[in-house]
């Protein structure tokens, strides 16, 4: 009798799932409303479920959201109905109470800790590589597979998805965005621009008197990490906390923190240029142009209408 045996080659590259990580805690205050749940997809789709969608379409199979306390249950219902069965899915709240172990905060603050801190909510749902955005941005789908392309690829490396300083301004307003110093395809640095505008022949950052050219590459908070950015956070976050000038107003940002790990030289960051078509919704006065292209991808076949079946 002959016996056939077939062995199976563990690989523990494979076993990490991709996670997409969608930051949704904002005020919206620039926009007079929650701009991530307002209904700008042709048939009333939040912003972020296309990138959702995207996310999943290039093999991500888990699914994180960051919100305020009192959005959860409803966002959990939401898109729980609409996100396939096969997809692990998390809302978590973001709070203030939220502190790392031994520590008491009995101060008076109203608005949280900020976007690293967002990240920091999600580190015990994720223990693998993973994508941190914006919801209220609309990234591209090549975005998406360039990340997962990068997270298979490279073990260690971090990354930043930039897009073009140019085409992430808005017509109604100043914006703030990180410019990169980028060498080679690593990133070197990032700097926060805070009044960004377009001038005649530049765009120049009203708070520096600062001019680019506008070819320069910007950071859209379109980040591939691991998980030992949290560890990083937690650092920071005890040193944060003891700084009573720091903590009544201040916060935590995921760029600062990659920024530490870099001058560290604890991790190494690829810039990659995303090819995507970006576009946000800062003003109210953005909406329109927002609901315009999403139709536009709808109807030529970009995404399935309505989004979910």
């Amino acid at each position: 009798m002959e016996f056939l045996i077939a062995f199976a080659i563990f690989d523990p590259v494979n076993t990490e799932i991709m996670t997409l990580l969608l930051m949704a805690a904002g005020s919206g205050s620039r926009y007079g409303k929650l701009k991530q749940f307002d209904d700008l997809g042709p048939n009333g789709e939040f912003l972020m479920e296309f990138a959702i969608y995207d996310a999943i379409q290039n093999n991500f199979e888990q699914i994180v959201v960051i919100t305020k306390k009192e959005n959860v249950a409803f966002l959990e219902e939401h898109l729980s109905k609409r996100i396939p069965n096969n997809i692990e899915f998390n809302v978590l709240a973001q709070e203030l109470t939220d502190l790392p172990d031994g520590v008491t905060f009995t101060g008076e603050r109203k608005k949280p800790w900020g976007t690293a801190h967002a990240v920091w909510t999600a580190r015990k749902v994720i223990d693998g590589p993973f994508v941190v955005i914006n919801a209220d941005d609309f990234y591209g789908q090549s975005a998406y597979k360039k990340a997962a392309d990068f997270m298979k690829s490279d073990n260690d490396a971090f990354a930043l998805l930039g897009y073009t300083l140019k085409d992430t301004l808005s017509e109604h307003g100043s914006v703030s965005r990180g410019v990169c110093e980028v060498k080679g395809d690593n990133l070197v640095a990032v700097q926060e621009r805070l009044k960004l505008v377009q001038k005649e022949n530049s765009i120049v950052d009203e708070d520096t008197n600062l001019e680019f050219t506008g070819d320069e590459q910007a950071s859209m908070n379109f980040w591939v990490c691991r998980p030992s950015i949290f560890d990083k956070i937690e650092s920071e976050f005890r040193i944060f906390l003891k700084d009573e000038d720091r903590i009544a107003n201040s916060e935590l940002y995921i760029p600062f923190m990659i920024q530490e790990m870099l001058q560290a030289k604890e991790i190494e960051v690829k810039c990659i240029p995303s090819g995507g078509d970006w576009f946000g919704v800062t003003y109210a006065s953005d909406k329109e142009k927002a609901m315009n292209s999403l139709k536009e991808k709808s109807d030529s076949g970009k995404y399935p209408a309505p989004i979910w079946k």
